[in-house]
């Protein structure tokens, strides 16, 4: 996708100050909120009548305000496999971003918490990644995946530890050797040695390299 294309968005958030703010804040980057709505059902009919680049939901909305959100979106990536999602959470739970991350063909799609949007360009980054078919996850989701198994991530050094974080935060090669100060060949053969040590299969594209390292510390 390319970095200047404008994105059509349907947004879905319940709270009408962070809803308005979203439209504002993507607008000041060339994006269009086609459709703010504030509860699910209200976002499967914007979606069927918008036909978005990409969808921003709450996971909490009316009118029980507990996951109805990550159901819409769940659902919607059934019904069109490719159709990218962004999820907030106010807080992380493990349940929803499997939930969320096995959806759809495992492409397009991010699992954020909600002080994310305060750091507005990395937000804004994270939701281009999604519309172009990547995988964003919070680094603070994956600080508790990677807490939760500790065991099959002791055959790990601490470099590769280090890596895998970055890694299942969706960055790429280049990205991860710029954090490191390392080459890219050095990343490399980090995330070799690291799919060999959890019993992981090669993978040519990075999106499902995440999805499959995360399925494993989800296991």
């Amino acid at each position: 996708m390319p970095a200047d294309r404008a994105l059509r968005i349907v947004l879905a958030e319940d709270s009408v100050l962070l809803r308005e703010g979203l439209i504002g804040l993507l607008g000041r980057f060339g994006h269009e909120v086609v459709a703010a709505v504030g509860d699910a059902d209200a976002l499967l009919d914007a979606v069927a009548e918008h036909g978005p680049d990409v969808v921003v939901t709450d996971v909490r909305m009316p009118p029980g305000f507990q996951d109805e959100g990550l159901h819409a979106a769940v659902r919607l990536r059934e019904e069109r496999p490719g159709l990218p999602v962004l999820v907030l959470s106010q807080y992380v739970q493990r349940s929803y971003a499997a939930e969320l991350l096995d959806s759809g063909d495992g492409t397009g799609v991010g699992y954020l918490l909600k002080d994310r949007v305060g750091q507005v360009e990395q937000f804004v980054d994270a939701l281009r990644d999604v519309a172009g078919g990547g995988t964003v996850v919070d680094p603070e989701v994956v600080r508790q995946l990677l807490r939760r198994r500790r065991d099959p991530l002791a055959r790990l050094t601490a470099r590769e530890r280090e890596v895998l974080g970055l890694v299942a935060e969706g960055r790429s090669n280049g990205a991860i050797a710029r954090e490191l100060v390392v080459s890219e060949a050095a990343v490399g053969k980090h995330i070799g040695s690291i799919l060999t040590k959890l019993d992981l299969p090669p993978a040519d594209d990075v999106h499902r390299r995440v999805l499959a390292v995360l399925a494993y510390l989800r296991g």
